[in-house]
């Protein structure tokens, strides 16, 4: 059973997203942590939480490709998407104009691209065990 751990105003812990309706109010979800799933692709619940999501954990899964709604998330500062099946950055990553740390140790990937120069506030890329060739 994978479980899904939220960070949000206060923290929740269950195996689905939670109803966004306590007392009224939006629940305001900034931490996803799908690592260790199983999963073959990015979950569809994500792209729920795409204004506020500011860290996204797919830690040792088998996702083999990012989604293009994926990048529609412009709060998010930390993407981990260490030990997956990756083969390739794609082009649009240039939108996370607020990243901060990139982790894609463990894949295969092997360039980086162009374009990764827009993600301006990127400090943090660990890029360990993938075959990079520039």
């Amino acid at each position: 059973v994978c479980c899904l751990e939220m960070t949000t105003k206060r923290k929740i812990i269950g195996r689905l997203v939670p109803c966004r309706c306590f007392r009224g109010e939006e629940e305001i979800v900034s931490v996803l942590d799908y690592s260790h799933c199983g999963l073959q692709q990015v979950p569809k619940e994500v792209f729920s939480f795409e204004r506020t999501l500011e860290e996204l954990y797919l830690d040792a899964n088998q996702i083999e490709e990012l989604p293009k709604q994926l990048f529609n998330c412009q709060a998010l500062r930390k993407l981990s998407i260490p030990d997956n099946d990756l083969s390739s950055l794609p082009t649009t990553i240039a939108s996370l104009v607020n990243l901060r740390e990139l982790d894609i140790s463990k894949n295969g990937i092997q360039d980086f691209p162009e374009n990764i120069k827009c993600c301006k506030c990127l400090t943090i890329i660990e890029a360990s065990v993938n075959p990079v060739s520039k």
